[in-house]
């Protein structure tokens, strides 16, 4: 005799079909839409700090590369196997101007140009028509980019204004996931993960203030992608402007604020690429910034920053299992959705709004950077800060709806003061946002 179940419970029968993935946007390999537009822009590949005396084997966008730093001093990334024979040259001997393949010899500058083959004629065609694979590098603040386009298309290298921010200490940092880069990058337009993820469903991660409810709401602004959202503390306001950039670049705000001081523009507290390995793995290669106005707590710890290590809880995959269970994570939360999170499976709701507006925002980027070469500005503004007015409640008043006006209106005092050098542009959002935090409190 069989039992019917009622209808709409334990359906586990009818959901076992896993669609596939969205291979725009998850798929960067060569020749793919997404990996080509990110190979239009400078990537990080590895911390200056991993380039030692010997070469270092690194896989970036599936592509399979060494890197290295020659004894001249000059970070390089060629192509992994020797074009000879294909030894691996994670086994080569570093030199004064490139590297020397193990197994016969064949000596590479860092442009990829045959310098020498020593168990050829010296008068061998191979030294005229030999090239190494080979990509031009930058170093920023102990993080090496490396530009894997083509090499015509090449932009210049963004100059953003928080690579210049006065009394700020950078560290570079490096976390590997076990999963696709867009469930990393993504996790950034999702705010409301903080209330719960970070404060409601485990210990306190950051402080008590992140597990208030904000008023939310994201929009588009040239190639990013931000969020406000807008918390009362008691009397006071703490608004939190962040933004991630086309393909694969964000900020985030400082980590520890709690709401209980009047603060204008208080800088960036991380800034980042999640860079693809394959469509499996990933990397975040970031700068944490470190200064008196963001460690005012002293809560920071810059000496717990590095490959593999940031001072930030669950982001890394060195923690137990039971913990990972216990106090979950961004790490887990994030690598558990699959290795590459199937879209078409997820039901979204309004707190999804920011995920959905990037995924659409990738989309339309591919496009235009296949289309066109990346234009570069000198210095690149952004935008990514917290703001904490004074601004009672009104009574009777909906206090959403006074929280997000008051956000937007932040939005817009930062926003308007783009073309401006970067020292007259900081004191003009500063005096924009005092002003408005006077008008506040007059109101």
């Amino acid at each position: 005799m069989s039992i019917q179940a009622p209808k709409g419970r334990f359906e586990g029968y009818l959901q076992r079909e896993v669609p596939a993935e969205d291979s725009l946007l998850t798929h960067t390999g060569p020749g793919t839409p997404m990996g080509e537009a990110m190979r239009r822009h400078w990537q990080p590949v590895c911390l200056s700090s991993q380039l030692q005396d010997l070469p270092v084997k690194v896989r970036i966008l599936g592509q399979e590369l060494v890197a290295l730093r020659t004894k001249a001093g000059q970070s390089a990334l060629l192509h992994l196997h020797c074009c000879h024979r294909g030894a691996s040259l994670e086994f080569g001997r570093i030199t004064d101007c490139g590297i020397v393949c193990c197994y016969h010899g064949w000596h590479y500058g860092i442009d990829g140009q045959l310098l020498n083959a020593p168990a050829e004629p010296p008068d061998s065609p191979l030294l005229r028509k030999v090239r190494q694979g080979a990509y031009p590098t930058i170093e920023r603040h102990g993080l090496v980019f490396a530009y894997l386009g083509h090499p015509e298309q090449m932009p210049a290298f963004p100059d953003y204004d928080t690579f210049n921010l006065p009394d700020v200490q950078y560290r570079p940092y490096a976390l590997s996931h076990d999963c696709n880069w867009l469930q990393v990058h993504e996790n950034l337009m999702d705010p409301l993960h903080a209330v719960f993820l970070h404060s409601r469903m485990g210990e306190i991660q950051l402080t008590e203030a992140w597990g208030e409810m904000p008023a939310t709401d994201w929009f588009e602004h040239g190639d990013r992608v931000c969020y406000l959202t807008s918390r009362r503390i008691g009397q006071n306001v703490w608004i939190r402007f962040n933004e991630v950039g086309f393909p694969n670049f964000g900020q985030v705000a400082g980590f520890w604020e709690d709401g209980q001081q009047e603060k204008y523009f208080e800088r960036v507290g991380a800034t980042r690429w999640t860079v693809p390995i394959d469509d499996t793995h990933c990397w975040i290669f970031g700068l944490r910034h470190f200064s008196d106005a963001l460690e005012v707590k002293g809560i920071g710890k810059p000496d717990q920053v590095g490959l593999e290590q940031i001072d930030i809880y669950g982001q890394t995959r060195h923690r137990s299992y039971e913990e990972m269970q216990r106090n979950t994570g961004d790490w887990e939360a994030e690598v558990s959705q699959r290795p590459i999170a199937v879209h078409a499976l997820e039901h979204r709701g309004s707190s999804d709004r920011g995920v959905m507006l990037l995924r659409r925002h990738l989309a339309r980027g591919i496009e235009q950077a296949l289309a066109s070469p990346a234009a570069v500005e000198q210095q690149v503004p952004t935008w990514t800060c917290n703001v904490v007015l004074r601004q009672p409640a009104a009574p009777g008043a909906d206090d959403s709806q006074l929280l997000l006006g008051l956000a937007h209106q932040i939005k817009d005092v930062v926003l308007q003061a783009d073309k401006l050098p970067p020292l007259q542009r900081r004191e003009q959002i500063e005096r924009g946002l005092r002003n408005l935090s006077v008008a506040s409190v007059a109101a």
